[in-house]
């Protein structure tokens, strides 16, 4: 039996009826007489065989019925709402979601958003931060930015860019930091990389103390605690730079060790689709 077609029109005058509560201010939301949109309502209460609304001396109020209709309706009012606005100027517009290591989000990712935006407008790119631990098929990402070697199992991973690291902290910090053996009177900050300090150490020629500042899952985080006077991080400057260059952040050392770098990866599983290959290209050139 063929399905009876949806009654668009009575289905939108109930529920600008039941946002108002007032079929006045409904058919002034949709350029319709009052009258219009009551005939509307009672159709699809006849339809549906159940009263929507108690109509009172002064306004409406939804019956049982009627509120279990409406956040149905906005539901999938808002949806149609989201597919149309993928049609812009003609071109289908193509969600892209992302997870983005959190330090690379704001030290790099934000200040050239706008320029991808401009660059790709059909892409309606999402981010989701994470602290480099990610779950590309669990969280529904199309792809993933993340610092390490490139090699996570079951993805194809591309390199972005080198992140070396080197010491962060608090200009007045570094004052006291002639050498890097005068590390060893401060408090060291730690990332989840248990042996990132002990890397640099040995690049710098010292032998590294023993570790005892706190540990955090964000270099951002890490690297704020740092300007605080908190102590020394241990980060890619390259994500930092303007703080280095409002002088709120100092690198009181050359000495830099390669620990990874930023990739791009997604699925094995997953063929790229234009946006994916879109924002690919972009990154490279960016």
């Amino acid at each position: 039996m063929p399905r009876r077609p949806l009654p668009l029109n009575a289905l939108r005058a109930f529920e600008a009826s039941a946002r108002h509560l007032s079929f006045t201010r409904a058919g002034l939301e949709l350029g319709v007489t009052q009258a219009a949109v009551s005939h509307q309502v009672k159709g699809l209460e006849a339809r549906l065989g159940a009263s929507l609304f108690r109509r009172l001396p002064r306004g409406l109020a939804l019956t049982d019925e009627g509120q279990s209709l409406l956040p149905v309706l906005d539901e999938s009012f808002a949806r149609m709402g989201q597919a149309l606005d993928r049609f812009e100027a003609g071109q289908v517009r193509e969600v892209l979601t992302v997870g983005v290591v959190g330090t690379f989000a704001v030290g790099w990712l934000l200040p050239r958003l706008a320029a991808f935006r401009e660059a790709e407008p059909f892409v309606d790119l999402r981010i989701a931060t994470h602290n480099n631990r990610v779950d590309l098929a669990g969280e529904g990402l199309d792809c993933a930015i993340r610092f390490g070697l490139g090699a996570w199992h079951g993805t194809e991973a591309v390199a972005l860019f080198p992140a070396p690291m080197t010491p962060l902290c608090a200009p007045a910090t570094a004052t006291r930091l002639p050498t890097p053996a005068d590390l060893a009177g401060e408090t060291l900050l730690r990332s989840y990389r248990s042996d990132a300090w002990d890397a640099w150490f040995a690049a710098a020629g010292v032998a590294a103390p023993r570790l005892t500042g706190p540990i955090f899952d964000s270099s951002s985080l890490m690297v704020e605690a740092a300007m605080m006077g908190l102590g020394v991080a241990l980060a890619p400057p390259s994500m930092f730079e303007r703080q280095l260059a409002a002088g709120r952040l100092a690198a009181p050392f050359a000495i830099e060790v390669d620990l990874g770098g930023y990739w791009l990866s997604w699925l094995k599983s997953k063929t790229p689709t234009p946006a994916m290959r879109a924002f690919q290209a972009w990154l490279a050139q960016a």
